[in-house]
C-alpha cells in the first residue's frame, strides 16, 4: 500500500535515498561526511515518567523509531528498566497520561490520537479501518496483556489527563464532554458519572476516592462540580457568572481550591493584548460555600493570568498552603500563600523561570525544572512550600526536566540530554546525574555531533536575542547556512537535544544539517518563553504585527558577518510558527534568503482571526469594535500579502489531518505561488496531523528538507515554477 505518498511533484525515491546517503558531489567539507540521517534519528525517546505514591518504582514511555511502550524501573538500584507493554509498530498511535497505580503494581495510559474537529481520529497508516484513541490498563509484575478500560476520543491535543482513585482501583477521564469512571481491574468498561451539562474536564479524585471534582465549562462561564458517589449528586462550588477552573483537593479532602477568571466580557477589543485577572478561592466540597483567599486585579501584563503554567503550578500543598504560577516581577515564578489568606511568598526569585512542576510525596516540598544561573539550559531544582532557599539538585552542561520523586521520597528521577546525547531517563545524583538504560543509546553516533555555541546577538531594534550556532568540524570557508526557527511561538531552543519530541527530532535534523556542511543557527526569537514575561508577550508580535520577524533578519545579518558564511547561500526552515517566519521570509527577503523549507506554516493570519472569532461567536454575539482594523493588520503581517516579493524557492511540507495548522493555509499559498510563478515543491502526507505521529513521516520529511537545501544552496539547482 501507497502510504503517505506526495499530493503533487515531490523529490522521488531517488532523491529521498540520495538525501539519506549523501556523500559525493557536495562541498569539499561534506566528502568526509558519514553521520546519516537514519543513525541521528535513532534514539529511545523518553516521556511521561511518573512515580508510585508508594515505594520505589518509576514508569515512563519510550518511543524508538515511532514503536511506543511503557517501561519501568525499580529502586534501590534502578539497575534493569524493563517494557511491560510489548506494541511492535510504527502505527502512529501515542501513548499518553500514564499513571501508575499508588502501589505500583498497575500501569494506566491512553493509546491513540486524539479527535479533530469534526470527530474523526488520526490515521497515518491509512488503514481504512477507523482507529480509536482508548485507555489500557496492565499488571506490571503478571506479564500480563494490557486490559481495555474504555474509549477516550478527546477533541483537543494534550487533552489526555487520566486520573487515578488513591485507593488504586478506579481510572477517571474526560472524554465527550463527559466525566468517565472504570475499575481497573477491567471488572466492566468505562461509565459516565452521569449527565452534566457543558464540557466537563479536570477530573480530580477527593483523597478518600469516595468524590471527583472536575471542571464544567458552560462557554461564557464555568463551574466546579463535586460528584458525590454515595449521593449521585453534584454540589457546585459557590456557582457565579465567571469562569472557575482546575479544581484542587486539600491533602485531608476538607477543602477545594479553584482558581477564578471573569466571565467573557462581549464587544472587547482584540487588537491590544489583554490583562485576565484571577483570583484563587477555597471552599467546602460538602456545602460549596467558598471565599476568596487571594486576589491578583493589577492591570499591567505581569500581573495577568498564566494560561501556559498556571495548571502544572497550582497545588494544594501541606500545611495548608496553595503554591501557584505568577510572573508579578515580569519572570514566572512559584508563588505560596496560605489556605487562610494572606500575603504570597515569592518561592524563586531571581531573574529566570520555572517549568516542570511536580509534587513529592507529603505535598511539603516542590520539584521543578529552571534555568537558573544557565538561561539557555534546564536544571532540576526543589524549594519548600513554606519558604527558604531554593536547592539546586542538577548543574552543569547538561539539561534536565521533568522531576520525580519516589513514593518513599528517597530518590529523584527526571529526563534529561546533552549536546551530543539524547534523551533518556535519569537517576539524580546531586549535582549530577546517572543514566538509566544506557544500553538502548550504545550505538548512538554522539561523537560525530558538534556541541552549538551560545549566541547573544541584538534585533534590529536592540532587543537580545539568544541563539544557538551549529559549525561543521574542521576548516570551513564560503560555507552555506541556513537559519532555524521554532514553532509554538511560546518554546525554547537549548544548548541540547530539547525535551519535546518534535523538537528533539528538529535538533538531530539540525546536526544531520552540520554533517552536510551548513551552518545552522537555532533563533530564539520573541514570543519565546524563558527570558521574561516583556519577550515572551511583546505587544505587536505574530499577528499583531510580526515584530519577532526583525529577530530572524537580524539572526541572518549576524550570519553574514561570520568569515567562514557565503553570505549568498543562506535558507532558513521552521515547522509551524517556524514555518510561518520561513514563508515571512521568503516573502520579504528573498534577496537574503535563497531558499526555505516550511513545514505546517502559517500563511494568513486573517483566515486564522475568522476562525477564532467564529468559534467564539458561539458562545457570544457581538463583532469586536476593532474588527476590520484587526483583520487588515493580521493579513499585512502575513506572508500572503508579501506575496509579490517572493522569489526565493520553497518546500512545503504537512500532513493533510493536520489540527493545529488548517490545511488549507498550504492550499491557498500554493496557488498564489502558482499565480506568481514562484519556485516550490510540495510533500503532502494524507491523514497525518501536525506533529507527525509516524517515525517513517518524520524521516521522510527530513532527508526532502536535506536534499532540497543541498540542491539549492549547495548545488545551486534551479527548482521549477511549473509545480
Amino acid at each position: 500500500m501507497n502510504r503517505g505518498l506526495p499530493a503533487r511533484r515531490l523529490v522521488g525515491a531517488a532523491s529521498v535515498m540520495l538525501a539519506l546517503f549523501l556523500a559525493t558531489a557536495l562541498a569539499p567539507r561534506a566528502f568526509a561526511q558519514r553521520l546519516t540521517l537514519k543513525q541521528v534519528m535513532t534514539f529511545a525517546f523518553p516521556d511521561e515518567i511518573t512515580a508510585a505514591a508508594h515505594g520505589e518504582r518509576v514508569a515512563w514511555v519510550f518511543n524508538i523509531k515511532g514503536v511506543r511502550n511503557v517501561w519501568v524501573v525499580d529502586g534501590p538500584n534502578f539497575n534493569d528498566p524493563r517494557a511491560v507493554t510489548h506494541y511492535d509498530e510504527d502505527d502512529g498511535r501515542p501513548i499518553a497520561s500514564l499513571r501508575l497505580t499508588p502501589n505500583g503494581r498497575t500501569v494506566v495510559y491512553a493509546r491513540g490520537s486524539e479527535l479533530n474537529e469534526v470527530g474523526q481520529v488520526a490515521d497515518p497508516n491509512s488503514l481504512v479501518v477507523r482507529p480509536q484513541q482508548q485507555v489500557w490498563a496492565v499488571d506490571v509484575d503478571s506479564g500480563g496483556e494490557p486490559r481495555l478500560l474504555g474509549t477516550m476520543d478527546c477533541r483537543s491535543e494534550g487533552c489526555e489527563d487520566i486520573e487515578v482513585s488513591p485507593n488504586g482501583q478506579m481510572a477517571a477521564w474526560a472524554a465527550r464532554g463527559q466525566i468517565w469512571v472504570a475499575p481497573l481491574s477491567g471488572g466492566f468498561t468505562a461509565q459516565a458519572i452521569g449527565y452534566v451539562r457543558g464540557d466537563n474536564v479536570e477530573p480530580r479524585w477527593s483523597p478518600n476516592s469516595e468524590e471527583i471534582a472536575f471542571q464544567s465549562n458552560r462557554g461564557d462561564h464555568s463551574f466546579i462540580g463535586i460528584y458525590s458517589f454515595a449521593s449521585r449528586k453534584i454540589t457546585y462550588m459557590r456557582p457565579s457568572f465567571d469562569r472557575d477552573v482546575l479544581p484542587r483537593w486539600s491533602p485531608g479532602g476538607r477543602r477545594i481550591a479553584f482558581i477564578r477568571l471573569p466571565g467573557i466580557e462581549n464587544k472587547q477589543p482584540i487588537i491590544p493584548l489583554h490583562v485576565t485577572h484571577w483570583a484563587i478561592w477555597v471552599g467546602n466540597p460538602k456545602t460549596g460555600a467558598a471565599h476568596r483567599i487571594y486576589d491578583q486585579t493589577g492591570n499591567t501584563l505581569n500581573d495577568s493570568y498564566d494560561w501556559l503554567r498556571a495548571n502544572v503550578s497550582f497545588h494544594f500543598m501541606a500545611g495548608d498552603r496553595i503554591v501557584f504560577a505568577g510572573n508579578m516581577d515580569g519572570w514566572n515564578h512559584l508563588y505560596s500563600v496560605s489556605a487562610n489568606g494572606g500575603t504570597p511568598i515569592c518561592l524563586t526569585p531571581g531573574q529566570y523561570e520555572v517549568k516542570d512542576v511536580t509534587v513529592v510525596p507529603g505535598r511539603q516540598w516542590v520539584l521543578y525544572s529552571s534555568n537558573e544561573n544557565d538561561i539557555d539550559r534546564r536544571h532540576i531544582w526543589r524549594v519548600n512550600a513554606a519558604g527558604g532557599p531554593p536547592q539546586d539538585l542538577t548543574r552543569g552542561k547538561t539539561i534536565e526536566w521533568f522531576p520525580v520523586e519516589t513514593g518513599d521520597g528517597k530518590y529523584n528521577l527526571c529526563l534529561g540530554s546533552s549536546a551530543t546525547t539524547p534523551a533518556m531517563p535519569y537517576l539524580i545524583t546531586p549535582p549530577g546525574r546517572r543514566i538509566i538504560a544506557g544500553n538502548l543509546i550504545a550505538n548512538y553516533p554522539s561523537s560525530e555531533l558538534v556541541v552549538p555555541r551560545q549566541v547573544i546577538y541584538k534585533s534590529l531594534d536592540g532587543l537580545p536575542i539568544h541563539g544557538q550556532l551549529f559549525v561543521p568540524r574542521g576548516h570551513i570557508e564560503h560555507a552555506p547556512a541556513i537559519v532555524y526557527m521554532h514553532g509554538g511561538p511560546m518554546r525554547q531552543m537549548m544548548l541540547g537535544f530539547h525535551y519535546m519530541d518534535y523538537y528533539h527530532y528538529a535538533y538531530a535534523e539540525n546536526q544531520y544539517l552540520v554533517s552536510l556542511g551548513f551552518v545552522v543557527f537555532s533563533v530564539n526569537y520573541r514570543t519565546g518563553i524563558m527570558y521574561g514575561r516583556a519577550f515572551e508577550q511583546p505587544p505587536h508580535a505574530g499577528w499583531r504585527g510580526a515584530s519577532e520577524y526583525q529577530d530572524i533578519v537580524a539572526g541572518a545579518k549576524y550570519l553574514q558577518s561570520l568569515p567562514y558564511v557565503d553570505p549568498n547561500r543562506i535558507g532558513l526552515w521552521g515547522g509551524s510558527y517556524g514555518g510561518y517566519l520561513t514563508a515571512l521570509g521568503l516573502a520579504r527577503n528573498s534577496n537574503i534568503f535563497k531558499a526555505g523549507v516550511d513545514m505546517h506554516g502559517v500563511h494568513d493570519w486573517s483566515m486564522f482571526l475568522s476562525h477564532w472569532w467564529g468559534l467564539l461567536g458561539r458562545t457570544h454575539t457581538g463583532a469586536p469594535p476593532d474588527i476590520a482594523q484587526a483583520m487588515k493588520l493580521a493579513w499585512e503581517s502575513s506572508p500572503d500579502s508579501s506575496i509579490a516579493t517572493w522569489k526565493s524557492p520553497v518546500l512545503l511540507i504537512q500532513g493533510d489531518d493536520d489540527r493545529n495548522v488548517p490545511f488549507n493555509q498550504s492550499v491557498d499559498l500554493v496557488q498564489r505561488l502558482r499565480a506568481h510563478h514562484v519556485p516550490f515543491e510540495t510533500l503532502v502526507f494524507p491523514d497525518e496531523i501536525h506533529g507527525f505521529l509516524r517515525w517513517k513521516s518524520w524521516m521522510r520529511a527530513y532527508a526532502a528538507t536535506a536534499n532540497f537545501f543541498v540542491r539549492v544552496l549547495i548545488k545551486g539547482e534551479k527548482i521549477s515554477t511549473n509545480n
